[in-house]
C-alpha cells in the first residue's frame, strides 16, 4: 500500500514535452501522473508551486567531467601547461604531486555546485596511472559513496598516460575495475601509446573481461582518427557491446564532409556508439547536428573544470547546451531545443539510464525547474533561479544546496 505521506505536488509548472500546465504528483522518489494544472488534491503538501511560471525539466545529465583534477576548492592558480598533450599531463603530474588541498576538498566543492546548477547524474573520468597509483581511485570511490545521496556518478578508469606505454598501467586498470569502476576508458590509441590496434584491442579486452562499458578519449584527427573510430567500431560489434561505447572528442569526424561520413555515421548510430563532443571554440569538433541527422546519439560535459589542463569551465550544463548553440550558430528555437537535448536526453541514453529517465510517470524524480516559458528561453538565459530535486526532495535551490541536502 502506498504511504500518503510520501506523495507531494509540484503545482502549475509547465513540463517538459507537455502542452501547458500541469500539477505533477510524485510519490516517493517517481513521478506518479501529471495531472491537468489545479486539480491535484489540496490536502497533498506542495513540494513547490510554479504558479504558472517555471518550467520543469529532467534533470542535466554531466556525460564527461574530471572531477579527480580540479583545483575548484582552492585559491586561484595561474595555468601552467605547456603547448601538447604530453606537456599538460608532465605539468598535472608535477602540480598535484605535493598540491595542499587533497582531491576531496577541491573536488567535493564542485560536485556541489553542479548539483546546485541541475546535474544529477555525472560520468567522471579518474586518471590510472602509475604517478598516483590507487590513491586517486580510492578518493573518488570514497567521495561518490558520500554523495550518493545527491548524484549518481559512473566512474571511467582512465589511462592517461598510456595504456601500453607506462608500464604499470594495465595492472592498475584491473584493479580499479575490480575496486568498480563502471568504465574501461582510453585515449589516443595513436597519439599517446603509438599503436592504435594494440591500445585498442586492450581495451576492449578489458571491457569483455570485466563485463564493462568503453569511453574513449580520442583526440588523434584526419584519416587516422577515422581509422581508429573505425576500429571502435568493429570491435564494439566484434565484443558484443552495441549501446555501451562512447567515443568523447571525436575531433577527426569534424574533417571530413557530410557525403563522407554518411556511411560511418549509420555504423555508429547502429551500433549505439554515442559521440561526446564539449563543443570546443579551439578546436574542430564533430558536426553534432549531421551526427544526430543520421541516428548518432550525442552527450555532452565539461570535461576540464578549473584544473591545470585548463582555467575554464564552470560546471553549469545548461550553459555547456548555450556554448554548443554559439559554437555551432543554432539560434531557432528548435535547434536550441536539440543543443539542450544533448545535455539531458543524450547524456541519459549514453550513461544507460533507460526508462528511469524523462519527466513521464513512472520515472525517478529527479528534476529541475526554472523560470522559462520554452527551452529556447532556458538554454540562452540560463537563469540562476533553479530548484534542484533529487528523488522527490528538494536538494538546492538559488544556486546553493538545501542544509539538510549537504552530506555529514
Amino acid at each position: 500500500m502506498t504511504d500518503c505521506l510520501s506523495r507531494k505536488v509540484l503545482r502549475q509548472v509547465r513540463p517538459l514535452g507537455h502542452d501547458g500546465l500541469a500539477d505533477v504528483l510524485i510519490d516517493g522518489d517517481r513521478i506518479a501522473a501529471l495531472l491537468p494544472a489545479g486539480s491535484a488534491p489540496a490536502e497533498l503538501p506542495t513540494l513547490a508551486d510554479g504558479d504558472g511560471r517555471l518550467m520543469l525539466l529532467p534533470a542535466l545529465v554531466e556525460s564527461h567531467i574530471h572531477f579527480d583534477k580540479t583545483l575548484w576548492g582552492a585559491p586561484w592558480r595561474p595555468n601552467s601547461s605547456g603547448p601538447t598533450r604530453n606537456h599538460r599531463i608532465a605539468n598535472e603530474q608535477s602540480v598535484l604531486a605535493d598540491f595542499e588541498l587533497p582531491l576531496a576538498e577541491r573536488a567535493a566543492p564542485l560536485i556541489e555546485h553542479c548539483v546546485a546548477r541541475g546535474s544529477l547524474h555525472f560520468r567522471s573520468h579518474v586518471d590510472v596511472q602509475p604517478a598516483f597509483g590507487l590513491a586517486r581511485i580510492q578518493e573518488m570511490l570514497a567521495l561518490r559513496e558520500r554523495y550518493a545521496h545527491l548524484v549518481d556518478m559512473q566512474l571511467v578508469a582512465f589511462p592517461q598516460a598510456g595504456l601500453l606505454t607506462a608500464p604499470g598501467t594495465a595492472e592498475l586498470m584491473e584493479h580499479a575495475l575490480a575496486l568498480g569502476l563502471e568504465v574501461v576508458g582510453g585515449i589516443d590509441p595513436a597519439g599517446i601509446d603509438r599503436d592504435p590496434v594494440r591500445h585498442l584491442e586492450a581495451v576492449f579486452e578489458l571491457a569483455a573481461r570485466f563485463g564493462r562499458g568503453v569511453d574513449i578519449h580520442l583526440h588523434d584527427g584526419g584519416e587516422l582518427g577515422r581509422f581508429e573510430i573505425e576500429r571502435i567500431a568493429d570491435m564494439t560489434e566484434a565484443h558484443g557491446l552495441a549501446g555501451q561505447v562512447v567515443i568523447s572528442h571525436a575531433y577527426a569526424l569534424g574533417a571530413f564532409g557530410a557525403e563522407q561520413l554518411h556511411a560511418l555515421a549509420d555504423r555508429l548510430a547502429q551500433l549505439g556508439i554515442s559521440i561526446m563532443s564539449c563543443a570546443p571554440s579551439h578546436y574542430m569538433a564533430p558536426p553534432l547536428a549531421l551526427l544526430r541527422s543520421r541516428g548518432v546519439n550525442v552527450c555532452s560535459g565539461s570535461d576540464n573544470v578549473r584544473d591545470t589542463w585548463s582555467p575554464m569551465g564552470n560546471g553549469d550544463m545548461l550553459d555547456r547546451a548555450r556554448l554548443i548553440a554559439m559554437r555551432f550558430g543554432w539560434s531557432r528555437d528548435e535547434q536550441l531545443a536539440d543543443a539542450f537535448d544533448i545535455v539531458t536526453r543524450g547524456g541519459a541514453k549514453a550513461l544507460g539510464l533507460g526508462e528511469r529517465y524523462g519527466v513521464a510517470p513512472g520515472c525517478e524524480a529527479n528534476l529541475l525547474l526554472l523560470p522559462a516559458r520554452s527551452i529556447a528561453e532556458a538554454v540562452v538565459s540560463c537563469p540562476l533561479e533553479r530548484t534542484v530535486i533529487r528523488h522527490g526532495r528538494v536538494v538546492a535551490r538559488g544556486g546553493a544546496l538545501t542544509e539538510d541536502a549537504r552530506p555529514g
